[in-house]
């Protein structure tokens, strides 16, 4: 793990290097977060076999960005990755990337659409580090030259992903709506169009996230992973509702998620290489 240049927290949420080897090959699943995903790859391309949006055709990536979204992508793997991940938030789009998150929703695009040439200019310097320290900072200093410091959002989507995360999106559109001063159809509009997402399937995924992140950690520790009381403390109806929501993020239940995926899940310190900034 690595923390975030102090002018790019606020829409940098984690910041990960990782290198997994000596894998037999396989393809591991890209789950929806409340968070966009930048990816630099340190050799190999990162291959896509099927993006959120199926529509989309299959297509391999030296750098990546990721839209918010509500399907699991299909990452196919010779054994091996290696590469920097970082989290945006989606108001990180606009300050660092120049565009909404809007305008990715479900989408995987090359960072060269968004930064034009200089993407592989930044990418040849990552590879070219020799550290991890110097990886990371060869890429921040390519987003630090990006920043902008005024983010076009609304600061009432602001507001209302802010309540949605912190509350593990258990807060009603029509509660958010009120908060912010909006009507219940206004908030879905401008929040889908600075987003991604309609209000609702945010705060599914981010219920989702928040289940999935616990369920991989009880995993790693060897704790029962009780998925009943799981559901209950993610603020889900019952088992069969997480198990639902689960088969819809992820294409499969959780169980068969953790036997598929133990090893890959992303931004878990459990099953993410820890690198060290020598």
């Amino acid at each position: 793990m690595h923390r975030p240049h102090p002018a790019l927290r606020p829409f940098v949420a984690a910041a990960v290097g990782y290198r997994h080897e000596g894998l037999p090959p396989g393809e591991h699943r890209g789950l929806p977060s409340p968070f966009l995903t930048v990816v630099v790859t340190l050799d190999e391309p990162l291959d896509i076999a099927a993006h959120p949006d199926p529509v989309q055709s299959p297509g391999r990536y030296d750098s990546l960005v990721g839209g918010l979204h509500t399907r699991p992508a299909r990452i196919v793997h010779p054994g091996r990755q290696a590469g920097i991940q970082l989290s945006l938030t989606p108001f990180g789009a606009h300050a660092l990337l120049g565009c909404p998150a809007g305008a990715l929703a479900s989408v995987d695009a090359p960072l060269e659409d968004l930064l034009g040439p200089s993407a592989g200019e930044l990418v040849d310097r990552v590879r070219s580090a020799a550290t991890w320290s110097g990886r990371f900072r060869a890429l921040e200093a390519g987003l630090l030259r990006r920043l902008r410091e005024e983010v076009p959002d609304p600061a009432e989507v602001r507001e209302a992903w802010r309540l949605t995360t912190a509350t593990g999106g258990r807060l009603p559109v029509s509660r958010l709506a009120a908060h912010v001063g909006w009507s219940t159809r206004h908030l879905e509009q401008r929040f889908r169009a600075a987003t991604g997402l309609r209000p609702k399937e945010a705060a599914r995924v981010v219920r989702f996230d928040r289940a999935r992140r616990e369920l991989a950690s009880r995993s790693a520790a060897g704790r029962r992973l009780d998925l009943a009381g799981l559901a209950v403390a993610a603020g889900y109806a019952d088992q069969a509702h997480l198990t639902r929501e689960w088969r819809e993020f992820a294409g499969l239940p959780p169980t068969r998620w953790l036997a598929a995926e133990f090893g890959f899940a992303q931004d878990t310190e459990a099953v993410t290489t820890a690198l060290s900034a020598s």
